[in-house]
């Protein structure tokens, strides 16, 4: 084998190790992110049925829980799902703005399928829950705690 052909071995071999690194440390990341998001969203998902059991609106319960869910979540996936170490100015605006974006789908998922379409609110926010789940991964990989050189 020539130099040339060598080298673009070696090339190919270091871009998968990096590609496999990169792979290992989101599933941990996602792995983290799914235990602490099922935590905090079986208990909080627990009260929300209580409350709105109790003769509280669903939207409007939502809406607390929502925020008190996002305050308790900001330190937990800035810690402990993505190791950030930026600044919490930066990452924590951009950490209202995703789930400015969450909420309001969750809030039209409510309204749309409970107000329009006659749903059980039940069985729509358990839905809700696991798809703002989704949007908020991606958007706290990629967006809030992204690489801190970049804050």
């Amino acid at each position: 084998m020539d130099t040339a052909a060598a080298a673009s071995v070696l090339r190919l071999q270091a871009v998968n190790e990096l590609r496999w690194a990169a792979i290992r440390t989101s599933a941990g990341q996602l792995l983290r992110y799914g235990l602490l998001g099922l935590a905090t969203n079986t208990v909080g998902f627990l009260v929300y049925l209580l409350v709105t059991h109790l003769g509280a609106p669903p939207a409007a319960t939502m809406s607390f829980f929502y925020a008190i869910g996002a305050t308790l979540g900001f330190w937990g996936n800035k810690r402990l799902t993505f190791a950030h170490q930026g600044g919490v100015l930066a990452s924590g605006m951009r950490y209202v703005l995703a789930h400015v974006v969450g909420y309001c789908l969750n809030l039209s998922l409510l309204l749309v399928f409970v107000g329009k379409l006659g749903y059980p609110h039940q069985w729509v926010q358990g839905a809700a829950i696991l798809i703002v789940a989704c949007y908020l991964f991606l958007a706290f990989k990629f967006f809030v705690f992204r690489n801190p050189e970049r804050d």
